[in-house]
């Protein structure tokens, strides 16, 4: 009995130690943990539904073809569920098709902080990619598809089509705004 009581104490303050940040290990977990409860706390806030998904013509885009554009995600809609994809200015170039080289400038906003993640603008060098390669993203392989050299397009694309799971300093399950230019079709 007394050596069951003696195990039952050593045990209890371990448990105390774990959730105390007591030693190094204990303390990596704790942050572990407290980082885990982080980024909890940030995708539920911005799931919270509204009721009503945004369609291309709630998302502000400032800016014509050629120049960084800027971009606006309202708070009064839910980031849609389907890929959008809407050309906000039409080129006269050819039309992009599976195979074909592509030189496309873009700007990359995160629905979920709305802020701005990455742009090829800033760079001031076009990103090259073969249009359904599988070297981008999905939402890119097939929105893209048909883009005129010339035109600028609106993007949005759900997780799934996107980073899913996260990667690349994207948050898991985020919905992606991108304004695209076809620098260069073929």
């Amino acid at each position: 009995m007394r050596l069951m009581g003696k195990v039952c104490v050593v045990a209890a303050a371990a448990l105390v130690l774990a959730g105390c940040g007591g030693g190094d290990d204990n303390t990596a977990s704790a942050t572990s943990t407290t980082k885990a409860n982080a980024q909890t706390a940030g995708p539920t806030v911005a799931k919270q539904k509204i009721g009503k998904e945004c369609t291309a013509e709630d998302i502000g885009v400032e800016g014509g073809f050629g120049v960084a554009p800027t971009i606006t995600i309202p708070d009064s809609c839910d980031p849609p569920t389907q890929l959008i994809v809407k050309d906000l200015e039409v080129g006269s170039g050819p039309a992009a098709a599976v195979g074909q080289p592509l030189e496309m400038n873009y700007t990359l906003i995160t629905w979920s902080d709305k802020k701005k993640l990455d742009s090829s603008f800033d760079r001031g060098k076009p990103f090259t990619l073969t249009l359904g390669g599988g070297q981008v993203i999905q939402g890119w392989d097939q929105g893209l598809v048909g883009v005129q050299q010339g035109s600028r397009r609106l993007l949005i694309i759900p997780p799934d089509l996107g980073y899913g799971a996260g990667g690349r300093g994207i948050q898991p399950n985020e919905t992606l705004v991108f304004v695209t230019d076809a620098v260069k079709v073929g």
